[in-house]
Parts: C-alpha cells; structure tokens; sequence
C-alpha cells in the first residue's frame, strides 16, 4: 500500500491550534504535530464512533492494555503487566501528575537535563516547587547528558529525574550505554525515574534503537513511570489518548490519586484510535519514517549551507534543533516571524540561541521554509 504523504491538506480555519495562530503571511512550523492524514483504519474508527449518534461516558476496551502489553513486548523488548498500566487523557498530564506524588515532601525538587521539552521543567513548578536543570554537554560529537554536574547539583529534597528520551529538542536516542549510567545514577540516589518516550516510534536514524530506560532492570523499573502514546507518531494529538507504566503498585497509586479529580474522563474517541493505531498502523509508520528522514536529510543540507545558522543531524523526531550563531539577533522566533516563518524559540526549552522547526509537513512547506531561512538570514 502507498501513502501519499505530499497531499497538502488545507488546515487553515479550521481551529488548529497550529495553522491558526498566525494570519495567511506566516508559515507556521512550531508546535508538534503533523499535516499528514492519519492511517484510513483511525478514521475508520472515529466515523464509526461518529455514526452511532451517542457520545456518552466510555470504559476503556478490554483488549486496549493487552495490545500495550504486546507492543511494549515487541518494540521495547519489555515485559509488563497490564496492572501496571494507567491510561491517560494526554502525556503531559503524566509528567504533572509524576511531580505530584512528592507534592508533601519539604524541599522536593526533579533534575532534569537542559534543554528539554518545557513541560519536564514545569512540572514541579506548577506546584511551586523546584526544577534543577543541568546542561547537556556537546561531546563525543553528540549532545550527552553531564552526569558529573548532576550529582554536584543533587539536593537532599531531589525525588525526580525526568528524562526526555527519545530527546525533544535535540533528537538524542540514547544508547543503552548512556541509560545504564543514567540507572545507576538514579538507583544510587534513590530517584525516581520519570521516562518521557512520546517519539519512541519516530527513530530516524536506522542504527539506532529506542530502549525503555525501566526495562533495563528490576531494580529501576520497581522505582519507575514510563509515559508513551500513539499521539505524536500517528497525529491523533488532538484526540488525546496516552498512558503511563508504573510497575511499583505504591507509586502507581501515588500516581493516580494525584490524578483523581482533575483528569478529564477518556473518550471512546481516544481509546478506538489507540487501539487502530497500534493494530493497523505499522505499514503507514514505516512509510511515515522514509518520508521524514527524507525531510531531515534535505533540512539538515540546505540549512548548514546557510551563513549564520546550523543544524546538526537528529536520530528521532521531526523536530530540527537549529542554531543560530548571530550575535544580532537574540530571539530567533521573533526574527523569523518578520519573514513569515513561525518557529518555537529556543528560550522555551532553556536553549537560548536556537529554535525548533518542525518538519513533519509537506516537502513543499519545507522547501518553502528554507526559502524563508535563506532571505532571513541572508
């Protein structure tokens, strides 16, 4: 089966929280989700769903845990239970929802590794309590996590490290090598370890494999919560079903009382397409990888032939990590919008003096884009 994954696909007034933000002049290429149609066997479920003429309250499918438990056996090598599993209305309610289980302890703080996708800073925020937030380090000639600066930086009240893996912004997908001493750092400093692994199903680069950092062993995993979803692979963001792994039955009921009361209900809508998209997706998936490394790959050539800004290869996501090596222009985002070019700015992920650009859209509009770049930094 092909997938035609050029069709341009009008979004404009239609209520995106993307197309509709900036007027007809800019390009938006910020927020992440995709202008690709989803898979035909999800908007089969939701037409389904839409035609019955009844959207009432809706239990999740019994079938539902058990199709996560077989993926997470397939893809991540891991073995889990379904009782391990809580659903959720939307992944970054898991990250929030993880702050909350040490919201009573006096001097609670989470470390996370900068720049990271804003929600893993916020989370102890949101509660007025502290986010640490260490610099990753350019080294071996990619961006790696300072386990040295980490344990110089530990508090007594430290209970969290999030980690964001595969990375967003900077398309890490760490090695098993890195994630062992990630472990250890963790174990040896009685953290919990918070996963963030919404891209997992985005790996770019064909030698490199995503590893659930809590498969690695029992000892992590018993002091664990791993966030995934459908959303991001498949652009069913919108409809907002994701899910959380929690091995250690304490944590896990931490986890949900922080939950209870202040997490929408799941709709049926979330967990059909959950479902279709993890049973019938695949081949789209695999049509979806080929045509954003081939995104990546003219991204990544045409941006480091322009003065003024760089990109380094990513290995997941489609979120190009771009640097500009300008002095005279302190917020990229802003800059680009004079040029019709809508951008998140680095600032947002304490990455100052980069911005994101999302390439999981049309080759046009990306081609358009470097058009764009090209006169801004001219």
């Amino acid at each position: 089966m092909s997938f035609n994954f050029d069709k341009i696909i009008s979004r404009k007034n239609t209520n995106s929280f993307k197309w509709d933000k900036y007027d007809d002049s800019v390009l938006p290429m910020w927020v992440a989700d995709m202008d690709f149609e989803s898979p035909v066997e999800i908007k089969a479920a939701l037409q389904k769903l839409t035609d019955s003429g009844v959207y009432g309250y809706a239990k999740s499918p019994d079938k539902l845990n058990d199709i996560i438990v077989k993926r997470l056996k397939e893809r991540h090598d891991w073995d889990i239970k379904a009782d391990w599993i809580v659903l959720l209305p939307g992944l970054v309610p898991g990250l929030h929802a993880s702050a909350r289980i040490f919201e009573s302890t006096e001097d609670f703080s989470i470390m996370t590794s900068t720049p990271v996708y804003y929600h893993l800073s916020l989370a102890s925020k949101s509660i007025e309590k502290k986010t640490i937030e260490v610099p990753f380090v350019w080294t071996n000639n990619q961006w790696e996590m300072d386990f040295e600066a980490m344990q110089e930086n530990l508090e007594l009240g430290t209970k969290i490290y999030m980690l964001c893996n595969p990375h967003n912004p900077n398309g890490r997908v760490f090695s098993k090598e890195e994630l062992h001493k990630l472990v250890d750092f963790c174990l040896k400093n009685n953290l919990v370890l918070v996963s963030d692994e919404i891209h997992c199903d985005l790996i770019l680069d064909k030698n490199k494999k995503h590893i659930s950092a809590a498969s690695l062993n029992s000892e992590i995993e018993n002091q664990s919560i791993s966030l995934l979803a459908p959303s991001k692979t498949f652009n069913i963001a919108g409809l907002g079903g994701s899910f959380a792994v929690i091995p250690n039955a304490e944590i896990r009921e931490k986890f949900t009382k922080a939950c209870f009361g202040i997490m929408p209900h799941m709709s049926a809508f979330a967990f059909e397409t959950m479902i279709a998209a993890y049973e019938y997706g695949e081949n789209w998936r695999q049509e979806l990888i080929k045509y954003l490394k081939g995104n990546h790959d003219y991204l990544l050539s045409e941006v480091n032939k322009i003065p003024g800004i760089s990109m380094e290869s990513l290995e997941a996501t489609y979120l190009a990590w771009i640097k500009v090596e300008r002095d005279d222009i302190p917020n990229p985002e802003e800059y680009l919008l004079k040029y019709g070019l809508g951008v998140s700015g680095g600032y947002q992920f304490k990455g100052n003096g980069y911005f994101r650009l999302n390439f999981g859209t049309q080759r046009a509009n990306v081609e358009q884009a470097v058009e764009i770049l090209k006169v801004a930094f001219r």
